[in-house]
């Protein structure tokens, strides 16, 4: 199962996006998803870096197994899953 999630509607919306990564996150693992789709979109770069660093923190980065930035899109990201 693949999920999605779009930040282009809050992008200037500091508190939402962080509430939309951990819904789609903990969505994940609810569902058993195995890849998120993370669309921040091109811009400047400042809310993919944003997106990043919320993946990077410790307790977040323990629910997911790898992060792949789309080589041919950098305005999207996959995050990895592995449930046991």
């Amino acid at each position: 199962m693949k999920l999605k999630l779009d930040l282009h509607p809050i992008y200037n919306r500091g508190g939402e996006i962080d509430k939309a990564l951990r819904g789609i996150i903990d969505e994940a693992i609810r569902k058993r998803a195995t890849e998120v789709e993370i669309i921040p979109g091109k811009g400047s770069g400042q809310l993919k870096k944003k997106v990043l660093r919320f993946l990077d923190q410790k307790e977040i980065k323990a629910l997911y197994h790898r992060i792949d930035k789309d080589a041919k899109n950098h305005g999207r990201l996959f995050v990895y899953f592995r449930h046991k």
